[in-house]
């Protein structure tokens, strides 16, 4: 959970929606390591900006949903190489409902727009998180788990 010095930090008011937000799509297991990892560091006012700017702003705009958010933010984090964001937001894209096809998919298009070795490599961090997350690809069968 986070801790009560951080509760008592000046926060936006989409604060708390943003937090709800993220957690919901994150998981609260990343969220509260987010927060524990940046506790008493210059990064914990970040924590709290993007919480309160990306998650509680942005996340709960109107006009698309969840899975569609989650699709676009692989692509983009594909194309900006943030590896560590994408591990997290794959996780996130499977609890959305997007599929290991989709997924992989996803990665295969932005190939033809990022370049072939943006999409290995973001296909490295992805292939982790299937196999952690749903298992080894065995049979045409798992692809849509």
């Amino acid at each position: 959970m986070i801790d009560e010095e951080s509760t008592n930090r000046n926060r936006g008011p989409r604060f708390e929606d943003g937090l709800e937000v993220r957690q919901n799509v994150m998981g609260e297991d990343y969220v509260d390591k987010a927060f524990a990892n940046a506790a008493d560091t210059d990064s914990a006012a970040l924590q709290d900006f993007v919480t309160d700017t990306v998650w509680g702003s942005v996340w709960t705009r109107p006009g698309l949903d969840y899975r569609s958010r989650s699709l676009l933010n692989l692509g983009i984090l594909i194309a900006l190489r943030a590896h560590e964001e994408l591990a997290g937001h794959v996780r996130g894209a499977l609890r959305n409902g997007l599929t290991r096809t989709e997924i992989t998919e996803t990665v295969i298009h932005t190939a033809g727009y990022c370049g072939a070795p943006a999409a290995l490599a973001a296909m490295r961090v992805v292939q982790k998180v299937l196999d952690a997350e749903l298992g080894p690809l065995h049979t045409p069968a798992s692809n849509d788990r």
